[in-house]
């Protein structure tokens, strides 16, 4: 779907009046977000975990995120500033490295309910800003939608839940490592003892 929604939020596509890239555009990244989350609660109610898909899942999320914020940058600058999507993307590659490192020591770093508020946010985030393009404001009789002030309060709400979650995701991660560690040397010195203790048998 990464390709379809660049191609949609693009000048190439053909049916840019009436809003249809827009709605066109937020529809995608809104089914691509739901289809992501289902794909994974379908694959742990089924015991269906596999290797490639832990590794495809959250790198798909991660290139999904990442295409729509560079892509918003060019497409709408004045809700997704430059530096914005930096820090957003920055986050993504900084937790995608703590949990190869903690994959390759044996541990994962399970996800925070943080982090399942910034991924809330984040899609609230990108299609608010895809539809804040071409409009102000949604007008329902009484009812009226502020979606430009939507998508700007979502996405600075969203650099700080970012922000804190990935410092407690590092949190968490320095935990780990520090109790790997000291297990590791506790195993160490047993191991010296008992080959200490032979050799005195010896």
């Amino acid at each position: 779907m990464i390709p379809l929604l660049l191609w949609i939020l693009s000048p190439h596509f053909p049916w840019r009046t009436g809003g249809m890239q827009e709605i066109l555009a937020s529809l995608l990244f809104i089914l691509a977000s739901i289809t992501d989350g289902v794909d994974g609660y379908l694959a742990r109610k089924r015991g269906q975990i596999t290797t490639m898909g832990m590794l495809l899942d959250p790198l798909a999320d991660k290139v999904m995120v990442t295409a729509a914020l560079i892509a918003l940058v060019a497409y709408n600058p004045e809700v997704v500033k430059v530096w914005i999507a930096v820090v957003l993307i920055a986050r993504e590659f900084l937790i995608s490295g703590l949990r190869s490192i903690a994959s390759s020591e044996g541990f994962t770093i399970q996800a925070s309910d943080l982090g399942k508020l910034k991924t809330v946010l984040q899609i609230v985030t990108v299609a608010s800003a895809i539809l804040a393009h071409r409009w102000f404001e949604w007008q329902f009789g009484l009812v009226i939608i502020p979606i430009k002030w939507i998508a700007i309060t979502a996405i600075y709400f969203t650099v700080v839940v970012s922000t804190i979650s990935a410092v407690d995701y590092f949190v968490g991660f320095w935990k780990q490592i520090d109790r790997a560690s000291k297990d590791r040397r506790r195993s160490f010195v047993l191991t010296r003892r008992k080959d200490a203790g032979s050799s005195s048998a010896h």
